[in-house]
């Protein structure tokens, strides 16, 4: 069954870019903008990390943390945190566990081949560990400052 809007979201230990690992129930008591993207160094990854980077001070005044998460390997998130200078976690979620519990870990397809992949989504938790919102099959231009105005609501 599909996650829907005002379900718990599910914890995750996770490890992160720089060493460490997030959990999500480490985090209780602040707001979370949980984006699932692809893959590092492609082109709409890229757009939509800048673009929350961009944002990340707007979020911050509005008690919101930003989590980016994909399958790539802590070591590529360190790189590609580093050549586009943000200023967010990135976590490593090579065995698909968190894309499988939030559902996003789906099948695509591209030029006739199909195959597993994340869903580009986007989840904004509550305070209390509630998903507030749920973005799936992101769009990313514009999508940063939507995610914004929602948590600036929350």
């Amino acid at each position: 069954m599909a996650l829907q809007e005002g379900d718990p979201a599910p914890d995750f230990t996770l490890p992160r870019d720089g060493g460490g690992e997030v959990s999500l129930s480490a985090l209780r008591g602040r707001k979370i903008v949980l984006y699932a993207y692809p893959k590092d160094n492609t082109p709409g990854c890229t757009e939509e990390a800048i673009a929350f980077n961009r944002l990340r001070q707007a979020f911050a005044a509005c008690g919101t943390e930003i989590i980016g998460v994909s399958p790539d390997s802590v070591q590529r998130h360190g790189n590609f945190k580093r050549k586009y200078e943000l200023d967010f976690a990135l976590l490593a979620d090579e065995e698909q566990k968190l894309a499988s519990a939030y559902g996003i870990w789906v099948e695509k397809s591209m030029y006739g081949r199909t195959y597993m992949g994340i869903e580009r989504s986007t989840f904004l938790i509550d305070a209390e560990g509630r998903l507030a919102r749920i973005w799936r099959k992101v769009k990313v231009a514009g999508h940063a400052d939507e995610v914004l105005a929602a948590a600036q609501e929350l």
